[in-house]
């Protein structure tokens, strides 16, 4: 019995094996927001099963991915700044965008709110923050998120890049986050992001939800296909990944991910 459970047990890990060398592996250009929220980590195996396909990732802002795949250096992209996606699409780099799920954004800061923007829109929350002269952290790093935040501080009618209340952090979500906490700053981030960070913090993070709601906080994310100028990429496999996202059993997957109970994406491919 013992010699015909270790057969089994070889049995199983050659199998498991095999099935890790037939895997084709795939690498994402994504956001920090997919990465830092766990939904990437938590979508692998399901991808892998499905499709065969092994999902790997660089994360960054928005910008600095469309610049990966303009430089042909991932196999697809997955994104969340629609106005420089289609931008993208238009000037050849890319063939094909599918939007396929959405959260949405939100004001946060101190709980003590010294600017009293608790309930205001996004608009007039800025203004007055910008006239309260409180401080404001940005992620000034090209990503989806800053892109929106100047979106945002343009139709208040403020450009607030050179005031010294305004900070740049220059870095992912998380890291603005922390920097809002520690200097008792105003900050736009993610829900889902914020959700992962909550959660991290058990609730006791500094910083309090101020304004949401408002229809120009939605966040939507896209899968892009690169244009065929990308010789090396594995194109075929870019196609399968994003068949799947779009697709009944991916669009559960992501509606079924949750940190603390909640829901942190909302999937609309078939909008």
């Amino acid at each position: 019995m013992r010699k015909l459970s270790l057969a089994l047990t070889l049995l199983a890990l050659l199998a498991f094996a095999g099935s890790a060398l037939a895997a084709e592996t795939i690498l994402v250009g994504t956001t920090t927001s997919t990465a830092d929220t766990g939904l990437l980590d938590y979508l692998v195996p399901k991808v892998l099963k499905d499709t065969g396909l092994e999902m790997r990732w660089t994360a960054v802002g928005t910008g600095k991915a469309l610049e990966h795949g303009k430089n042909c250096d991932v196999d697809v992209l997955m994104v969340h700044a629609p106005g420089a996606e289609k931008k993208f699409i238009s000037e050849g780099h890319g063939v094909l965008r599918k939007e396929f799920m959405y959260n949405d954004f939100i004001i946060v800061g101190p709980a003590k709110d010294a600017a009293k923007i608790k309930g205001k829109s996004a608009s007039d929350a800025l203004k007055a923050i910008a006239a309260a002269k409180a401080p404001f952290a940005s992620r000034g790093d090209d990503s989806g998120t800053h892109k929106l935040e100047q979106q945002l501080w343009k139709a208040a009618g403020l450009a607030p890049d050179k005031e010294s209340w305004y900070i740049q952090v220059g870095q992912g979500m998380l890291t603005t986050l922390g920097m809002s906490a520690e200097r008792g700053a105003y900050t736009i981030t993610d829900r889902g992001t914020w959700i992962a960070y909550e959660a991290k913090h058990h609730g006791h993070s500094g910083l309090v939800v101020l304004s949401e709601g408002d229809l120009a906080l939605r966040n939507q994310y896209s899968i892009i296909l690169l244009a065929p100028k990308c010789t090396m990429i594995k194109h075929t496999a870019a196609k399968k990944l994003m068949d799947w996202f779009l697709s009944p059993v991916g669009q559960k997957a992501i509606a079924d991910f949750k940190v603390e109970g909640k829901q942190l994406f909302i999937p609309n491919a078939a909008k």
